[in-house]
């Protein structure tokens, strides 16, 4: 007799929770595999994140990739098994997938779920990734080379029509995309946006341009997020008081002298735009301290990014605080955000009621 597996398939929920943020699209990130040795625990922290990103109303969750972490296809079809609405955010950079291959893996997923595979496309990455693969293309020519990819990519997706395309990078004759995908699942694509050669990329494959955020009052009557409809990248730490918000911020993330030494180091080797441009904004803003009082802190925090903990800006403080920071962007236009990884289910509540404060300021 041959022993068969057989899977329980939950019943979809009927209804799906109320957005984090009225108005606007959030996306968590799937935590890293980078360093993991027990892949059976890692597994179950992605659907533990999964599970509450959904509960919590994201409408996606990150997955990243470079040359130290599971592949994130792989990754993606982990959070479909386990969720019942909540699309895989997938990082695609040229370097590791052909076009037709990235576009086949979008048909074939959205296909057997029934579910948008959304995009996020990597031009770079860490240097080092790139050089370990005999990559030594410029910062602004991987941006040309990624139009290319996404133009094939994006319209084998549209167009079940056979697609001839010559470019520098690629070229491709009469290939059609089977199965095609149906249009009702056709993905979001984004895009780092904070280079100008980013921003030209996105405008060419009509992408979200994702920014990293400066502090929220650079952007009072600037408008710079209503040209390209951008989104942000940001981490956000909120209680209903400012004390209490901190003294998570630095348990969460106390400060760290080797991982400072480490993020100097990866400053030397990066040709990230953004990269450079949050250490300087780091250096504008002061050294950062943990002695300094709650009561007068900003809510706008580079510490975690500095000491090598996460990518991105951190909001913290009250929820009236954040609310404030929050509202700032979202006057501005930005109405995408991708959010760090969750450290727990609680904090999504807590996100909430600063996104649901900030987008009543908004509105009135």
């Amino acid at each position: 007799m041959v022993a068969t597996l057989t899977v329980a398939k939950p019943v979809a929920k009927a209804i799906q929770p109320d957005m984090l943020c009225p108005g606007g699209k959030v996306f968590s990130t799937c935590p890293s595999s980078s360093g993991q040795k027990d892949f059976r625990t890692y597994k179950k922290t992605v659907i533990r994140a999964a599970q509450w990103s959904e509960d919590a109303g994201c409408n996606g969750m990150l997955v990243y990739t470079d040359n130290s972490m599971l592949d994130p296809w792989v990754v993606a079809q982990t959070i479909l098994d386990n969720t019942f609405h909540l699309s895989p955010l997938v990082a695609i950079q040229p370097v590791y997938m052909h076009p037709y291959s990235a576009a086949k893996m979008v048909a074939s997923l959205s296909g057997m779920h029934e579910r948008r595979i959304h995009l996020n496309m990597v031009a770079g990455g860490f240097r080092n990734d790139l050089l370990a693969l005999s990559d030594p293309t410029p910062h602004d020519e991987r941006y040309e080379r990624l139009i290319e990819y996404a133009t094939i990519m994006l319209a084998l997706l549209r167009d079940p029509s056979p697609l001839t395309f010559k470019g520098r990078f690629y070229q491709v004759t009469n290939l059609v995309l089977t199965p095609s995908l149906p249009p009702e699942l056709m993905p979001d694509v984004l895009i780092s946006g904070s280079s100008p050669a980013g921003v030209a990329a996105a405008e060419a494959i009509g992408a979200i341009p994702v920014q990293y955020p400066e502090p929220p009052e650079s952007y009072i009557d600037a408008r710079k997020g209503v040209q390209h409809g951008c989104g942000l990248r940001i981490g956000i730490i909120a209680r209903p008081e400012t004390e209490k918000a901190w003294q998570v911020a630095y348990e969460r993330f106390p400060e760290d002298r080797a991982g400072q030494i480490t993020h100097q180091l990866a400053m030397k080797i990066s040709d990230s735009v953004w990269h450079h441009r949050l250490s300087e904004i780091g250096r504008a803003e002061g050294s950062d301290s943990a002695g300094v009082r709650a009561a007068n802190r900003k809510p706008y925090w580079l510490g975690p990014y500095e000491n090598y903990k996460t990518f991105c800006p951190y909001l913290v403080g009250s929820y009236d605080s954040v609310a404030d920071a929050l509202s700032g962007y979202l006057a501005a236009g930005y109405k995408t955000f991708i959010l760090d990884i969750p450290a727990c289910e609680e904090e999504f509540e807590h996100t909430r009621t600063a996104f649901h404060r900030a987008s009543r300021e908004v509105a009135e």
